[in-house]
C-alpha cells in the first residue's frame, strides 16, 4: 500500500525558511513524478512544485526562485526547500505521487492518485 508521510511544517517568520519532507512508506518514488501542492483555508489546491523521474523540476511563478524540490530515491523521500517565505505561502502542504502516463500535466492535482495527509506551514508577518 502506498503511504506518503509529510513532515517539516511549522511556524516561521516572513523571510524565513523551512524544509518539508515527504517519505514513501511501503512504496517507492522511483520512476514516478512527485509533487507538492498546497491549500489555504477557503481556497483550492494549488500546485507548488514537481520533480519527475529524470529530475526535471517544475514550479509556478509564485514560488520560482524561492522554493526548490529535490528527491533522494535511495531514501524514498522528496524534499521541498522553502526560502524567503511570505504570509501568502501559509497553507497545508501535501505531497503526491503522479499516475504513470505521458500526457497528464504535472501541475494538475487530477494527475496524482496518491496523497499524503499534509503538513501545515504558518508564516507570521
Amino acid at each position: 500500500q502506498v503511504q506518503l508521510v509529510e513532515s517539516g511544517g511549522g511556524l516561521v517568520q516572513a523571510g524565513g525558511s523551512l524544509r518539508l519532507s515527504c517519505a514513501a512508506n511501503g512504496s517507492s518514488f522511483n520512476g514516478f513524478t512527485v509533487a507538492w501542492f498546497r491549500q489555504a483555508p477557503g481556497k483550492g489546491r494549488e500546485f507548488v512544485a514537481a520533480v519527475d523521474d529524470g529530475d526535471r523540476t517544475y514550479y509556478p511563478d509564485s514560488v520560482k526562485g524561492r522554493f526548490t524540490i529535490s528527491r533522494d530515491n535511495a531514501k524514498n523521500t522528496v524534499y521541498l526547500q522553502m526560502n524567503d517565505l511570505k504570509p501568502e505561502d501559509a497553507a497545508g502542504y501535501y505531497c503526491a505521487r503522479k499516475r504513470p502516463g505521458l500526457f497528464s500535466p504535472v501541475f494538475s492535482s487530477a494527475s496524482y492518485n496518491y496523497w499524503g495527509q499534509g503538513t501545515h506551514v504558518t508564516v507570521s508577518s
